[in-house]
């Protein structure tokens, strides 16, 4: 009996390890159907597995073994793309004076940096508070900034290793690029480069940028830190950080549109890692695509469907999808197909406009001139929708109503021309012109300001 039960262990000992190695290859094909891995009989999945915020509390004290982990994760990353616009809620942060917050981009779990109207850098700590002002580059021949007006800082881009960041100098027709972490000055393109002010940034790699300018041309840049002496800026006598005046590599002009020739701006950009291409969206209503290498070569101009206040511009990997943000909708392109399967949506906000865009995975977030927040789900080709409780354990049903976040009202100066211009009213919605995730914490940063022009005043929030 003894050789009998032998072989029965080892009958048993290679059935399981099979059965190892086929969960894995199961738990594979089944989470591509959102199914996630296969489990033993006995073991039920958690009733919890529902709750993202029961998942990840399991998760730190490791009540879930590790076999849980690969097969999940797809789920939970879908789950909460899904589900995490409903949970945020609002803290607000105060940045003293400062008037309307242009652009933002996370460096770390609890540092963004941003760009105002009023031409300050700063970085601010959303979880203390405090902010500290990064000084901008000046130009060569700073008296030139003198003779027009400042527009502030309009972009605010990291390269892909986030070791440099891109930026607006002093005049707002440079470009800036700092080092990071350290925030060191790096080098200035000023002369050489545009003619008027840089509404967008954009890297193709982490030593080549392009920023578009509203003189309708666009610049390309290479930065080589490694040619500086060490990691920090050279100083001169007077204990003043200086820095290299680079030259752009290529500039190309914005064709010129025969129903609007004179309002070509580029005003917004978008990189395509995969396809190596750049989009840009310029005033007179057009949309742009480049080929991205040592130089620009443009592929391909279409009219937009929508063509008044094109303004931000975003793309999806993923979906090989442009999305473009107008005056009341977004517009979805995909240059090889002409023909577009996914309709424009409308914001719906009472014409203030779409001021900020981004994606991720298949949601499109969307900021208006209203200080709102939209959701839309390009697989579903709706809007999010709130649902019947605000549980997050909850499985009722969409109400049909649109899920929509309602930013603060922010900072306001009640000064002279808010009295003689503005009749005093009290309230103005806060146009949200840059948002930014960080997914890792399941953070979103919000900031703009009041839309009129002529009002001083700015909001930023957390939502977390």
């Amino acid at each position: 009996m003894a050789p009998q039960q032998t072989g029965s262990r080892k009958r048993k000992a290679s059935a399981i390890e099979a059965g190892a190695g086929s969960s894995s290859s199961q738990g594979l094909m089944l989470a591509g159907h959102g199914e996630g891995p296969l489990l033993p009989k006995k073991q039920k999945r958690p009733a919890t597995l529902r709750s993202l915020v029961h998942y990840l509390k399991g998760r730190t004290v490791g009540a879930w073994g590790r076999a849980w982990l690969p097969g999940f994760e797809g789920k939970l990353r879908d789950y909460a793309v899904q589900r995490l616009p409903e949970l945020l809620t609002e803290r607000l942060l105060a940045l003293g004076t400062l008037n309307k917050v242009f652009a933002s981009q996370w460096l770390n779990a609890t540092q963004v940096v941003c760009g105002t109207k009023c031409n300050t850098l700063f970085v601010v700590d959303v979880q203390s508070g405090q902010i500290n002002r990064i000084p901008l580059m000046r130009d060569r021949m700073p008296a030139l900034t003198r003779d027009q007006p400042t527009c502030g800082i309009h972009a605010i881009e990291l390269n892909p290793s986030k070791t440099l960041l891109a930026t607006g100098g002093e005049n707002p027709n440079s470009l800036a690029v700092y080092q990071l972490p350290t925030l060191d000055p790096v080098c200035l393109g000023d002369r050489h480069g545009h003619r008027d002010w840089i509404f967008a940034i954009a890297w193709m790699s982490d030593t080549v940028a392009v920023s578009g300018s509203r003189d309708g041309t666009m610049a390309l840049w290479r930065v080589d830190p490694d040619k500086f002496i060490g990691s920090s800026p050279w100083h001169n006598d007077a204990s003043l950080p200086l820095y290299t005046h680079i030259h752009p590599k290529d500039i190309e002009s914005i064709p010129r549109a025969s129903s609007n020739p004179s309002n070509r701006k580029v005003r917004a950009l978008a990189f395509s890692g995969k396809n190596q291409e750049l989009g840009a969206v310029s005033l007179d209503g057009y949309f742009h695509l480049w080929k991205a290498r040592s130089h620009l070569s443009r592929l391909l101009s279409i009219r937009l469907p929508y063509c008044r206040e094109n303004v931000c511009l975003t793309y999806c990997d993923e979906l090989s999808l442009y999305a473009v943000g107008s005056q009341s909708h977004v517009s979805f392109l995909d240059p090889r197909h002409r023909q577009q399967n996914i309709r424009p949506l409308c914001s719906r906000e009472g014409g203030t406009g779409v001021r900020s865009l981004s994606f991720y995975q298949h949601i499109v977030t969307v900021g208006t001139g209203l200080g709102s927040l939209l959701f839309y789900d390009i697989r579903a080709q709706k809007f999010l929708e709130e649902r019947a409780s605000a549980s997050p354990d909850s499985f009722l049903g969409p109400t049909g109503k649109k899920l929509k976040l309602t930013c603060g009202r922010g900072w306001l100066n009640r000064d002279e021309l808010w009295v003689n211009y503005f009749g005093g009213v009290e309230e103005f919605p806060n146009a949200l012109y840059t948002h930014c995730y960080n997914w890792p914490e399941m953070k979103l940063f919000v900031a703009g300001g009041p839309l009129p022009s002529g009002l001083h005043g700015h909001y930023a929030g957390l939502w977390s």
